[in-house]
């Protein structure tokens, strides 16, 4: 009989499962990767996978939700080192310049997501609009720093600049959309 999987091998192989499913869902979109593809790259068998997550939209909700924290985690870790308040919202721009110019971009995991379930699936939905209410407050948070009233503007740049470069393959939306800030914080580009 074999030995019992340990909470820290369960642990081990939930993280290395949503590492798995990350990358092919972001690459290759959520419904054209099968649960026996996600299986056969992260080397464990369905009945452990659906032990972790009962149905493929669990797997996608709890990728969603941890690449949530770590992409906004990154961002905060970016801009939060930048003292002037002003220069901090253009260093959101900056932090999106480098991660659309990151080989393998494909622009937004949630607006993705949206695009291919957010009609069907009302978990992957709220966990789309979870993220989308998060960014906007985090923007907003760093945007009231400054005292210009300027948040929805900079929330809907940045959204901009990332749909934009995810279907052009461009970074320079980026670029862009950190000149048109400049201008509404009074600053030269």
């Amino acid at each position: 009989m074999p030995a019992p999987i340990t909470e820290e091998q369960n642990r081990v192989d939930r993280e290395a499962l949503l590492d798995t499913a990350e990358k092919l869902f972001y690459e290759r979109g959520i419904q054209a990767v099968g649960m026996d593809e996600v299986r056969a790259a992260s080397g464990l068998p369905l009945k452990r996978i659906y032990r972790f997550f009962a149905a493929k939209e669990d797997l996608v909700v709890a990728m969603l939700r941890r690449r949530d924290r770590r992409w906004r985690g990154e961002l905060a870790a970016h801009v939060e080192q930048v003292p002037d308040p002003h220069e901090r919202i253009l260093a959101v721009f900056d932090w999106l310049a480098d991660w659309f110019a990151q080989p393998g971009f494909r622009g937004c995991a949630w607006v993705n997501a949206f695009g291919e379930l957010g009609s069907s699936s009302e978990a992957v939905l709220a966990e789309v609009r979870s993220h989308k209410r998060a960014f906007h407050d985090q923007i907003a948070g760093w945007v009231h720093s400054t005292g210009v009233p300027v948040v929805e503007p900079v929330f809907l740049l940045a959204e901009g600049a990332i749909v934009t470069a995810g279907i052009s393959g461009d970074p320079a939306p980026a670029r862009h959309a950190r000149a048109a800030v400049a201008t509404l914080l009074g600053k030269t580009p």
